[in-house]
């Protein structure tokens, strides 16, 4: 007899933030009174459909153990990698040593993306849910593209039409993520999302429209404007 499917998060917060240029990794600096690694995880521990959690860590990493983060599910802890892509791998293989299953859903997010909303979380499981593949939450490009030269100087002018800046969470079967992860990493590609082991695995993920307020926390400005996304709901 089939199980049900289940759906477990995996957040990647090994990275060093070095663009931030301040006293700690991006994910650790504050947000509206808390860590925003704390903003990160909080929308899938109270999220009904999530069965738990799992972390990738930076080995002997400081700062976690400081946090507030009261879990009613488990939360599991997996060892960082070199790069993102070894984090998520290295936490997939902790939830299936936990008892996850290969059918299973995770879905995979960033560490320093705090203001994912529960709307755009339901709309990502309910469009993907009955998926062959899976997929990613997803907005599209509306600014002018634009290549450089590498010289500072404009070389060519890019056709935004159908271009979607990538977001997470990012959702897939754990054994098919897992397969193709470990074969780019494998083969020396060293992947910068989920879509993009899953593209080279041979599948064409889903795009789920998003709302562009799921920023990324790179820059001091992008913390800024994350305070006042988190100010304006509050």
């Amino acid at each position: 007899m089939a199980t049900e499917s289940r759906y477990w998060a995996v957040i990647p917060a090994a990275g060093v933030g070095q663009r931030m240029q301040a006293d700690r990794p991006k994910q650790y600096l504050t947000l509206a009174g808390k860590a925003v690694l704390e903003r990160s995880v909080q929308p899938f521990l109270m999220h009904s459909a999530i069965a738990g959690v799992a972390l990738a860590l930076q080995p002997h990493d400081p700062w976690f153990a400081e946090l507030d983060i009261r879990a009613s599910k488990p939360l599991l802890i997996a060892p960082g990698g070199a790069e993102r892509c070894h984090s998520v791998c290295h936490a997939l293989e902790v939830l299936l040593a936990s008892g996850a299953q290969e059918q299973d859903w995770v879905l995979v997010h960033d560490a320093a993306r705090p203001c994912l909303s529960q709307t755009d979380l339901d709309r990502l499981i309910e469009a993907l849910s009955d998926d062959a593949v899976g997929g990613i939450l997803a907005s599209p490009v509306g600014d002018t593209l634009k290549r450089d030269d590498g010289a500072g100087q404009i070389a060519q002018t890019l056709d935004r039409t159908g271009v979607w800046r990538a977001l997470t969470p990012q959702m897939f079967r754990l054994g098919m993520l897992h397969q193709a992860l470990s074969s780019a990493i494998a083969g020396g590609a060293l992947v910068t999302d989920e879509a993009g082991a899953m593209e080279r695995a041979g599948y064409a993920p889903k795009l789920v429209a998003g709302s562009a307020r799921n920023i990324k926390i790179t820059r001091p400005e992008d913390l800024e404007l994350a305070e006042f996304y988190w100010r304006s709901k509050q």
